[in-house]
């Protein structure tokens, strides 16, 4: 047999593995859910997308970021765009999310358009859905039907976003935290290559840099001349806010592998990035990955469909929000 046809062979098996499992996903959500109610609101939503991608580059990171970042806590529900109140501080506002989430005017503008011919039947939860498919799209990554109709939290509590994972996670942790939200050890290699596009506040990583342990001010598992460059950018003691590095420096703003050979060169930025070479299955997936843009590419478009319907609300449960910022009153 000819390596062609294996692989042929290896392609065919992963899709109809890809098609089994898409159909049990699919047992509370529907691609095409808005066929007959809003047919319009997945090309709205991709052109707010291209319009804030055209001026900003980099809110498709943030938007890929804020679905996960929802799903996490309480699932996808659209919790992360509430704006907090007197009486409480939402999720977008806590250390987690602020000021490290962006692309919130973008679900606003979709939103604003979706209510002008389809009032009160788009959910922002599917909207934060949409835009990060089609962020992930526009970055070059592999398309995907979205399993549509989520319907809208009205809780987001700070405190609840303890769920999400750290970037000074080791493996384990990591392997836990996804657990907890249904997500297989690979899906989360998978997922964490999300960080092969976007930007990163120097205050994620920078212990990593000056203040790793009691015996060495730097982590020893960082590249020296990467970490050369980052002391540079990050300057020990710098209590600027707005300073920002790229994750994946050679192409910050392609969904590619590149996450994954920069972690084989040890140039991971995070330590839970790095982390995924201490594990030898992790390291093997992380190696799989580097090496073939296709597989992985397929596999991340797998794993943000079943991502996106963590803990989602359905049928009569939640509400329809007419400003996603705000609970219905």
């Amino acid at each position: 047999m000819s390596a062609r046809m294996l692989m042929s062979g290896v392609w065919a098996a992963l899709i109809f593995v890809v098609l089994c499992e898409c159909i049990m996903l699919e047992a509370q959500l529907q691609v095409g859910f808005y066929g007959s109610s809003c047919s319009m609101v997945e090309f709205i939503v991709k052109q707010e997308v291209t319009k804030a991608f055209i001026k900003d580059r980099g809110v498709a990171a943030g938007l890929v970021r804020m679905h996960f970042h929802d799903c996490f806590v309480r699932g996808c529900d659209g919790s992360v765009l509430i704006d907090s109140t007197p009486s409480n501080t939402a999720e977008k506002d806590s250390p987690a999310n602020n000021p490290s989430l962006r692309g919130f005017e973008v679900i606003d503008s979709a939103k604003a358009r979706l209510e002008s011919v389809c009032r009160g039947v788009v959910s922002c939860a599917d909207i934060v859905a949409f835009a990060a498919r089609d962020s992930v799209e526009i970055t070059r990554g592999f398309g995907y039907a979205v399993p549509a109709g989520r319907r809208d939290g009205r809780i987001s509590l700070a405190s609840e976003t303890r769920n999400l994972p750290s970037p000074a996670f080791n493996v384990d942790q990591l392997t836990q935290n996804f657990k907890n939200m249904g997500l297989t050890q690979e899906e989360m290699v998978t997922l964490s290559g999300a960080h092969t596009i976007g930007r990163s506040h120097c205050g994620s990583f920078t212990s990593r840099l000056y203040n790793f342990n009691s015996t060495t001010s730097q982590d020893p598992s960082l590249d020296p001349g990467y970490a050369a460059q980052l002391k540079q950018q990050c300057p020990q003691g710098s209590t600027d806010t707005s300073l920002v590095v790229p994750m994946n420096p050679a192409s910050p703003d392609i969904t590619d592998v590149g996450y994954y050979t920069d972690i084989l060169a040890n140039r991971g930025l995070f330590t839970s990035d790095q982390t995924l070479l201490t594990n030898p299955t992790t390291a093997i997936q992380v190696t799989q990955n580097a090496r073939s843009s296709l597989l992985w590419k397929s596999k991340f478009a797998f794993a943000m469909v079943k991502m996106g319907q963590i803990g989602v609300l359905t049928s009569t449960a939640g509400e329809i929000r007419a400003n996603c910022r705000v609970i219905n009153s």
